[in-house]
């Protein structure tokens, strides 16, 4: 099964750290070995990391436009980089379960982070939504857990 991630560029709580750890670390008991991202700074660069330790085979999903790149390293596979909404709707198709973490409490529009949740919505895929204050919500449409 493969894991997709989504998350702020902005900030990332230590409460989201923690659920995040959780999740990763509970996923991957459950079968979970792959995960991708989209190399950005702060909550993609953080679960990289955090993936890579744990043992995850990692898929970075880079973006064209470098202002908000982490380059992070020890991907075993980099994809081509694209525009960001071609990136995120790559690393969603490419995933059976999305993990979005959230800086707000509420959706936003404009946001990179919530077009990433809406759009698993419209395929009808489960997302895990961590909260700033690590509280994680599962939105589903079939049975995942």
């Amino acid at each position: 099964m493969h894991l997709g991630f989504t998350g702020s560029s902005t900030a990332i709580t230590g409460e989201q750290k923690e659920a995040l750890l959780k999740e990763l670390s509970r996923l991957l008991d459950k079968g979970v070995h792959t995960f991708h991202h989209g190399d950005c700074i702060v909550a993609d660069q953080y679960a990289h990391y955090a993936a890579k330790m744990l043992g995850y085979v990692i898929h970075i999903h880079p973006p064209i436009n470098p202002y908000a790149r982490a380059f992070c390293v020890g991907a075993n596979v980099m994809h081509e980089c694209k525009e960001y909404l071609d990136r995120n709707h790559d690393i969603v198709d490419s995933s059976d379960l999305l993990i979005a973490v959230s800086e707000s409490t509420v959706e936003v529009l404009r946001s990179g982070t919530w077009a990433s949740i809406r759009y698993p919505k419209k395929l009808r895929k489960p997302i895990k939504i961590i909260f700033p204050d690590g509280k994680v919500e599962l939105v589903t449409y079939k049975t995942f857990d």
